[in-house]
């Protein structure tokens, strides 16, 4: 299939539009004038702001609402068996991914596409601010709200398109970017590739899609992408900046950890270094703000201003996101679904508690994930004190026979499996004690238990 053009979609109907990735697509396109209807499961405030911005929305899913349309946009969540996907299909109107529906609407655009195994949301969101606070107005389309922007998506003045590119489904290969950033590689969606290396090879690919003059930001610090990015420079394909605390990194990040930290900045044989001031715990945020400044030098931003700007960053949804607190005790909800983001999130957490108890409610998300990374999980959850483990969250998937959340909580030192959300909430409230941090985890609905924890301690919400 080529690339869809923009002018060509017509009435473009999104299945699913009140979520985050295609509310984001959705809200891009009303700003170019392009007319946007689209369908959700349950009424929401998504769907309220997008009829705000001039879509028609419902809820609910049904085949009048692709009566008068020309392109339905879907996302892999949806089944063939959808009403609407159904008819489009039926009638011959023209089925598009939302990634292609993306990349059709930043086709003029200077596009600098995030990708990476964990990471994607915050970096992206991080260059979007960065850019805006150095005065450039970039469009952006991000998997999450973010608070300094407001909104999870924004056709900008500029001619440079931010867009967060998700892996999970071999979809950012649809995505045509100048400047491509890869945060790390590591197994995962394994439901989709089958195997690790069938993940390493589509990241490969994603390198691949850089034209001869673009750039690829990769992590040193990362196997993964240190190896995609010491690859992509051997071959002389493009250009390549590393960056991380490998004392080879282009980008070199100093002291993260400390007061001190900074950016040093390697270029024409001579290094300038950049304090760094962030808003956000851990190490792992302060490897995505390194992206993001190389990133903005690419663009002509001053390397003094790019980290300047940095510190406006005060985090993006569900993203070590502040809940509230009550009782001395504070309540955050981080996104964290692989091993790797749990144990960057409880490492964080960690050093915000500064020597007090962390307790944590951790959702799994995807049997699938469960049953390949159960020990892994269990390592990664063992940073906290007190872990309430609730049932799988099974987003796309069915139930996979003997996977349970129990495969975590036998290999865990002191975690309990726990199906009663209820009951987690009040263990949690009631064992924190004054300066201790409760943590809720998971890419499912266990986000909807921050509040809940919250009122558990008698506190107030954050605003």
């Amino acid at each position: 299939m080529s690339p869809a053009v923009l002018a060509d979609l017509g009435r473009v109907h999104f299945v699913g539009i009140g979520g985050a990735g295609m509310s984001a697509v959705a809200r891009i396109m009303l700003a170019q004038g392009v007319p946007v209807s689209g369908s959700d499961a349950n009424e929401s405030a998504g769907l309220r702001a997008l009829a705000a911005l001039g879509a028609r929305v419902v809820a609910g899913h049904s085949a009048e609402a692709v009566a008068d349309v020309d392109t339905v946009v879907i996302s892999s969540a949806i089944r063939e068996s959808n009403p609407e996907l159904a008819v489009a299909r039926s009638r011959g109107l023209t089925v598009l991914h939302r990634s292609e529906a993306l990349a059709a609407a930043m086709a003029a655009d200077r596009v600098v596409a995030v990708a990476g195994t964990h990471g994607k949301t915050t970096t992206t969101s991080m260059i979007t601010v960065l850019l805006r606070g150095a005065g450039l107005d970039p469009s952006f389309a991000i998997g999450a709200t973010v608070p300094a922007l407001g909104v999870n998506a924004a056709h900008g003045r500029s001619d440079i398109f931010v867009a967060e590119a998700d892996e999970s489904d071999g979809s950012f290969l649809n995505y045509r970017p100048g400047i491509a950033v890869v945060t790390n590689v590591e197994p995962d969606h394994l439901d989709h590739y089958g195997t690790a290396e069938a993940v390493y090879e589509s990241f490969r690919r994603f390198a691949a899609l850089l034209p001869a003059g673009g750039l690829l930001v990769a992590c040193a610090d990362d196997a993964g992408s240190r190896e995609l990015g010491l690859g992509v420079r051997e071959l002389g394909a493009c250009r390549v900046v590393l960056y991380g605390q490998d004392e080879n990194a282009d980008v070199r990040l100093l002291n993260p950890a400390a007061p001190g930290a900074a950016l040093s900045l390697q270029r024409d044989g001579l290094a300038e270094t950049f304090p760094l001031r962030l808003q956000v715990p851990g190490v792992h945020n302060a490897l995505n703000a390194a992206a993001a400044f190389a990133v903005a030098v690419e663009l002509g931003v001053e390397p003094a201003q790019a980290a300047a700007a940095l510190a406006a960053f005060a985090g993006a949804a569900r993203r070590f996101e502040f809940k509230g607190a009550g009782r001395g005790v504070r309540v955050f909800d981080d996104y964290a679904h692989h091993p790797t983001e749990v144990h960057a999130a409880l490492t964080a957490a960690r050093t915000v508690a500064e020597g007090h108890r962390v307790h944590v409610i951790f959702q799994p998300h995807l049997f699938s994930r469960t049953r390949e990374f159960a020990a892994e999980f269990a390592a990664a959850l063992d940073l906290a004190d007190t872990v309430a483990v609730l049932d799988i969250y099974p987003a796309r998937e069915d139930p996979i026979p003997g996977v349970t959340s129990e495969l975590i909580t036998a290999r865990m030192q002191h975690g309990s499996y726990q199906p009663d959300k209820a009951a987690a909430v009040a263990a949690a409230g009631a064992d924190a004690r004054p300066g201790d941090i409760i943590l809720t985890v998971g890419a499912g609905d266990v986000t909807a238990l921050g509040a809940d924890v919250v009122a558990a301690l008698g506190g107030g919400h954050a605003g």
